[in-house]
């Protein structure tokens, strides 16, 4: 399925439509239905058109302003291999519909779940009569001592104080106070007496059973356990002598249960998006498309709208914030083939171990923002200590499922300090405190690198590792940033043949929209919009280097991607490694082929997209120390404004 662009809201975005390696085969078709009508109507009216034809009316999709309907059908299977053609006829009837379309169902996996091993899992808590903490004390929760994470004194072979600094936070008061964190996944057990204080039961929704109570369904072996443990490591409470504390433990969590089923649609999804835009500050999401190294997909149409809108108009008009988890196809996995976390309207997380390495199943990409933690380094199976089904807690929770919650928590200690800030603003923010700190790549294959203003960022980490009192501190001094526009700087429409033991360079050169009303000078998010396709799609690599020098790889080979026939089509990779650089000049785009059998291939065509804003972002900011990413950045800006003035 070929990706599509279109225009939304004044803004560019890309559909992300999958392109998967087995997208002509196994295909299945759901019992769920996207129904527009002519215009826009009531809830009411579509229950009784639903009603009318054997379907059930689930409600309007975000940003369709009543015109588009999720619908289901009571009597057909949740999948099946071919179209139901008569239930589409039946739909289309009606003189005020105007499309019906049967969902199409695919795979989403939840990132991090490892299989339940009985004698770790499920421990119970040893329940004291703690007291309330007070700034600087540490939490007398049981489990505290394991939460390394958090307060890193050398556990289990660790290195001591690599951790979020999320005391340095909590001793300036801020704990997460009137924030509201989703875990969107299989289910919160809200009854968890770790989380049920905590617990926003009018943000949550089951979209899987279609009622408000997101309880994981029961399995013998704990399957679906994965966000109970993702919610606890956002806001389980402090002091209670139950597991361990929150990032955030006094944020509240909200259930959205949208991943327990066969099949995901892109109805689903969109609603889960979607869900309580104005109740809801952070959307946390450990899944995605099949980590195998071979898959090539992201969000739908509708799911895409869900997202723009909710950073649009979500939070009051300040904009959602949507966390991802990247992904845990490790060395033969690229997160920049994932379109939700590669996505500039989310937050991309990535996870490094707690004496610094990246963890084996880390993927690189220049889509990922920064990085939280996962495992232990000694022992694998100790990861992170968290809350569990039924009343239970754990130390296993692992992969980038385990980092990203842990980011949603240091966001929502933000959005305390400064209830004012901006999705982009987060964005800033975590690009300006996160800390390189002793992380490094395991296998030496991705160094730290500044670019053009002086920020340091690596192909695993992003930026670094989040830092919660230096995000806390600044966002309280914080100063919304100006507004964002998108240039399309340029395009090359002409096919170019790619050859084995060769590089293909290519060249947009651009004034970023100068003198128009789209112009960028500050840059944020980079798009490179590429159609193309090889003999092997898995050996291809492509490098885009901007006019400051900084080379970015937005394509790793992929070891088993066999693909020789949908490649790329409009796929959107993008970087952020040339975060608050200029980008008028020169940008270059390199595609070559790493294998030693020969391979051929087309770039069939480049469009360069520039995301980011006109004046400098920083200059109502007044750093706390010269040595700072925002006094190194701003004297970049100020230099660079001197010169240009001169």
């Amino acid at each position: 399925m070929p990706c599509q662009w279109f225009s939304l809201l004044g803004l560019i975005l890309s559909c992300g439509a999958a392109i998967s390696s087995s997208s002509s085969s196994g295909d299945v078709f759901t019992s769920s239905f996207l129904v527009r009508f002519q215009r826009s109507v009531e809830n009411n009216f579509a229950h009784e058109v639903a009603r009318r034809y054997g379907f059930d009316n689930l409600g309007p999709l975000p940003g369709s302003s009543f015109k588009e309907y999720h619908f289901k059908h009571r009597s057909l299977p949740h999948a099946r291999t071919r179209r139901s053609i008569s239930h589409t006829r039946v739909l289309k009837r009606h003189p005020l519909i105007h499309t019906a379309i049967q969902q199409p169902g695919f795979i989403r996996v939840k990132r991090g779940l490892r299989p339940a091993i009985p004698s770790i899992h499920g421990l119970p808590y040893s329940s004291t009569n703690g007291v309330q903490g007070t700034s600087g004390a540490e939490p007398t929760d049981p489990y505290f001592p394991l939460q390394w994470y958090l307060k890193n004194t050398g556990q289990n072979g660790g290195k001591m104080r690599l951790d979020l600094n999320v005391q340095a936070a909590w001793d300036q008061g801020i704990t997460g106070k009137n924030v509201t964190t989703a875990i969107m996944d299989d289910g919160v057990d809200y009854m968890h007496p770790d989380l049920k204080y905590n617990y926003n039961a009018e943000a949550s929704y089951d979209f899987s059973s279609n009622d408000p109570y997101p309880y994981p369904r029961y399995t013998d072996d704990w399957f679906n356990s994965h966000g109970t443990r993702c919610a606890g490591e956002v806001a389980a409470a402090r002091d209670n002598g139950i597991c361990g504390v929150g990032v955030a433990y006094d944020s509240k969590v909200a259930g959205i249960r949208m991943l327990d089923q066969p099949y995901m649609t892109d109805l689903i999804e969109a609603n889960s998006m979607g869900h309580e835009p104005h109740k809801i500050h952070i959307y946390s999401a450990s899944w995605g498309p099949t980590d195998d190294g071979k898959t090539v997909d992201g969000p739908r149409n509708a799911t895409m709208r869900a997202i723009v809108q909710g950073v649009n108009e979500g939070r009051n008009g300040l904009g959602n914030i949507y966390v991802w988890a990247s992904g845990d196809g490790g060395e033969e996995d690229d997160c920049n083939c994932d379109g939700y976390a590669a996505s500039m309207w989310t937050i991309s997380i990535n996870s490094a171990i707690n004496d610094g390495q990246n963890a084996h199943y880390d993927e690189s990409c220049s889509s990922t923002l920064a990085s939280t933690f996962s495992n232990g380094a000694k022992d694998p199976n100790t990861g992170v200590a968290t809350t569990d089904l039924y009343g239970k807690c754990t130390t296993t929770h692992s992969g980038t499922s385990a980092a990203a919650p842990e980011a949603a928590g240091v966001f929502a200690l933000a959005l305390e300090a400064n209830p004012q800030l901006t999705w982009r603003d987060v964005q800033h923010l975590t690009v300006l405190t996160s800390k390189r700190n002793s992380l490094f790549d395991a296998k030496n294959r991705f160094h730290w690198t500044m670019n053009g203003v002086g920020l340091e960022f690596n192909h695993l980490f992003g930026f670094g590792v989040l830092d919660a009192g230096a995000m806390v501190t600044l966002a309280k001094q914080w100063r919304t940033v100006p507004a964002r526009y998108h240039c399309e700087a340029g395009s090359i429409l002409e096919p170019h043949q790619i050859m084995s033991g060769r590089s293909l360079f290519l060249e947009i050169k651009t004034n970023a929209c100068k003198g128009t009303d789209t112009e960028v000078n500050y840059l944020e998010h980079v798009q490179a919009v590429i159609t193309a396709n090889a003999s092997r799609r898995g050996d291809l690599e492509l490098f885009l280097t901007s006019p400051m020098g900084t080379r970015s790889m937005i394509l790793s080979r992929r070891a088993n991607d066999d693909d020789h026939r949908d490649g790329f089509t409009k796929w959107p990779f993008m970087t952020t490694h040339t975060w608050g650089e200029y980008p008028h000049g020169t940008w270059k785009l390199e595609a070559r082929f790493n294998s030693q059998q020969p391979r051929t291939g087309w770039l069939k065509e480049w469009s360069l997209v520039l995301h980011g804003t006109k004046e400098p972002p920083y200059r109502a900011l007044s750093p706390a120390s010269p040595h700072s990413k925002l006094a190194i950045v701003k004297k970049a800006h100020e230099d660079r404004k001197m010169n240009k003035d001169s």
